[in-house]
C-alpha cells in the first residue's frame, strides 16, 4: 500500500483543523471532517509502519521499544511501544500512525449497559441516541467479527480446559481482524487473517482492521494530510482567535540542518494523543496559561487491566506467534485473542470479568526463556533456551488479557522535568487485582500450572500493576467543575463566569475523556465516542457528514505537499 504520511517538514503554517494524534479518535476525526470539505492535517509523533514493516525478528523488537520513567530512560522517542515505568503503575501503549491500533489485541466489545447509566456521565450521553448510532458506525468501519475456527484453535481448547475451574466455557469475541478476503469501507483490499498470532506486535498480513488501514486511508483520500515524527508541547491561544500548536519534527531520519520546533496554526484543534498524550499537552498548556477545568488529570483508570501468565501447564497451549510467512512446521496459532470467558455479576458491576487468552507475538520468541528464569523456573527456561519456545515448557505457556473495573483513582500531574507523571498510591490494593488474581490462579491450577503475575517483577518493572488500556485524565462532565471536556469533546474554558462555557474551537476526542472504567477492551467505544462527537461538531457547524463506505477503491494521493489532494469519486 502506497505511504499516507510525509515528514512535518512539508506541513503548511495554516489548517482548517489540527489533529493530534491518528489513533481511534484522531482517525475518525480526520476521515469526517475531511469528508466534510475542511483542510485536515493530522499530526503524529510515531511513525508509519506499511504491512511488512513490523518487527519480525526481536533486534527490531527491541528497537522499537521506548521505556521512560525516574530512573530509565531509554529507545527512541517514536518507537512503536511507549513503556512509561510508574512508581505506582506501568502503562503501555502504541505508538504510530494508526496509534493504539497498530499493535492492540482487535477485541471490540460494548460494555455492560450500566456503565453509561454511571452519572458520571453527562446525561446526554444515555439521553440523545448518538451513542448507539456511534457504535454503529464504528462497527460499519472496524467491522468486528468473532473468528469462525476459534474453537479449532489450541489455545482456544487449552482456555476451555481451564475454564472447568470457574465453571464456565470461553466464547469467541469480535475482533478487529478480516477473516475472508475483502475490501473494506475505506475501498481498501485486504486479504483474509492467517492466524498467525502476531497481532499484538504489528500485523505484517495487513488482515487487521487498523485505523492505519480504515479511517486514515479514507481522510487521504478526502484531502486530509498526515504527519509523522510530529510531536506536540502544547497549545495556546492564537493572536487572531485560532490555536498555537507547537511542534517539534522527531523523525529519526530528520536532517540534522532541519528546523526541529516550529508552530502550526488552526481553526479548530482536536486533540486525538491518546490518554497519556492528550492530557499531558492540556496539563502543560494549562502551565503556560491555558485556562482549564481544575479536573485535568484526575479520573485515571486502569480499566481493571491485567497481563498475567500461566507456566507450566500440563497441555500444549500453542500461544506464541509464528509470523509471517509462518515459520516452518508450525501451527496456526489464531488472532491475538481467540477466545474469552464472561464472568457476569447481575447486582455489582464492579466485580463483572473479562479473562482473555492471548497470543505472544513471534518477534519477542528469543526473549521469553530469560523473562522466566526467575522465581525458581531455571530449569524450564534452559530447556526452552536449548529446544526453542515452541517446544518444552514455553509451548505450554499461558498468556492472559484480564479487564475488569476499578476505582479511577489515579491522577497525572507534570513533574519537574516537564514530563508527564501518574500517581495512584493505592493502585495495588485495587479491589479487582485480588479478584483477578484468584480467577487466574484457579485457571492455571486446573492445568497444572504455575500462576505467573509478573515475570519481570525482578527487573525495573517491580510489582506494580499493568495497564494497556489507559482511560481518562480529560474526563467528560456536566460542567467544569465536574469534568475536562463536556459531552461533545468540547474543552471546558475556566476563565469564563460560568462554567459550562468551552474553548471555542478545541477539543478532546479520544480515551482520555472516558471518565470511567469500561470492563472491556476500550477501542469500540473510543470510537464510537469519537463519531458521536463528529456527529455533534457537524451539526454545531452545518457541516454534512456521509459516512458512507467507498463506492470503489480509493486513491491514496501521496505526492502533493502541504494536504492538497484529489477527492474521492
Amino acid at each position: 500500500m502506497t505511504r499516507l504520511a510525509r515528514s512535518l517538514d512539508h506541513a503548511a503554517d495554516h489548517y482548517d483543523v489540527v489533529i493530534v494524534g491518528s489513533g481511534y479518535g484522531g482517525g475518525v476525526s480526520a476521515s469526517r471532517l475531511a469528508r466534510a470539505g475542511k483542510r485536515v492535517a493530522v499530526l503524529e509523533r510515531g511513525r508509519e509502519f506499511v504491512t511488512g514493516e513490523f518487527p519480525t525478528r526481536f533486534p527490531e523488537m527491541r528497537n522499537e521499544m521506548r521505556v521512560t520513567g525516574n530512573k530509565v530512560a531509554i529507545g527512541p522517542d517514536n518507537a512503536l511501544f511507549d513503556v512509561r515505568v510508574g512508581d505506582d503503575m506501568h502503562v503501555v501503549v502504541g505508538c504510530g500512525l494508526g496509534g493504539g491500533s497498530l499493535v492492540n489485541a482487535g477485541v471490540a466489545l460494548r460494555p455492560d449497559p450500566r456503565v453509561f447509566a454511571d452519572p458520571i456521565w453527562p446525561g446526554q450521553i444515555a439521553q440523545d441516541g448518538m451513542l448507539d448510532e456511534g457504535y454503529r458506525r464504528a462497527r460499519q468501519w472496524l467491522a468486528p467479527a468473532a473468528d469462525p475456527k476459534a474453537s479449532e484453535s489450541t489455545k482456544f481448547r487449552s482456555l476451555a480446559k481451564a475454564a472447568a475451574a470457574l465453571e464456565t466455557e470461553p466464547v469467541a469475541p469480535t475482533v478487529a481482524v478480516s477473516f475472508t478476503d475483502r475490501v473494506n469501507a475505506a475501498g481498501i483490499a485486504q486479504p483474509a487473517c492467517t492466524r498467525c498470532g502476531d497481532c499484538c506486535g504489528g500485523c505484517n498480513v495487513g488482515a487487521k482492521n487498523t485505523v492505519a488501514l480504515t479511517y486514515l486511508p479514507d481522510a487521504v483520500a478526502h484531502g486530509a494530510a498526515l504527519f509523522t515524527g510530529a510531536k506536540v508541547s502544547h497549545l495556546s491561544i492564537g493572536p487572531y482567535g485560532g490555536w498555537t500548536i507547537h511542534v517539534s519534527n522527531v523523525a529519526r531520519d530528520r536532517p540534522t540542518d532541519s528546523p526541529k520546533q516550529r508552530t502550526i496554526i488552526a481553526d479548530r484543534v482536536i486533540l486525538s494523543a491518546g490518554t497519556l498524550g492528550s492530557t499531558e499537552i492540556l496539563l502543560r498548556s494549562r502551565a503556560r496559561g491555558l485556562p482549564l477545568s481544575d479536573r485535568i488529570g484526575k479520573r485515571f483508570s486502569a480499566n481493571g487491566d491485567i497481563i498475567a501468565f500461566g507456566y507450566g501447564a500440563k497441555l500444549p497451549v500453542n500461544a506464541i506467534g509464528v509470523g509471517h510467512p509462518a515459520k516452518e512446521g508450525l501451527e496456526a496459532v489464531g488472532a491475538s485473542v481467540t477466545g474469552q470467558l464472561e464472568i457476569n455479576d447481575p447486582d455489582d458491576l464492579s466485580r463483572q470479568l473479562c479473562i482473555q487468552e492471548g497470543a505472544l507475538p513471534s518477534s519477542l520468541a528469543p526473549v521469553l526463556p530469560v523473562m522466566f528464569v526467575p522465581n525458581g523456573r531455571l530449569m524450564g527456561a534452559l530447556k526452552s533456551l536449548i529446544s526453542g519456545v515452541y517446544k518444552g515448557p514455553l509451548a505450554s505457556l499461558q498468556t492472559f488479557f484480564a479487564v475488569s473495573h476499578d476505582s479511577a483513582s489515579g491522577e497525572f500531574k507534570l513533574a519537574a522535568n516537564d514530563r508527564l507523571h501518574l500517581s495512584w498510591p493505592a493502585a495495588r490494593d485495587e479491589p479487582v487485582y485480588r479478584r483477578l488474581d484468584e480467577k487466574l490462579s484457579a485457571l492455571v491450577g486446573e492445568v497444572g500450572g504455575e500462576y505467573v503475575k509478573n515475570p519481570l517483577a525482578g527487573t525495573v518493572m517491580g510489582h506494580q500493576p499493568a495497564t494497556a488500556h489507559p482511560l481518562g485524565g480529560c474526563g467528560m462532565g456536566r460542567t467544569a467543575a465536574d469534568g475536562v471536556v463536556d459531552h461533545k469533546g468540547r474543552v471546558f474554558d475556566a476563565s469564563s463566569s460560568t462554567t459550562t462555557s468551552v474553548h471555542r474551537g478545541l477539543y478532546v476526542v479520544d480515551g482520555a475523556i472516558i471518565p470511567r472504567s469500561l470492563g472491556v477492551n476500550p477501542l469500540l467505544t473510543i470510537t464510537a465516542l469519537a463519531e458521536r462527537c463528529m456527529m455533534h461538531l457537524a451539526a454545531d457547524e452545518g457541516l454534512t457528514l456521509d459516512t458512507s463506505p467507498a463506492r470503489r477503491a480509493a486513491p491514496i494521493p501521496h505526492d502533493q505537499p502541504g494536504g492538497a489532494a484529489s477527492s474521492l469519486a
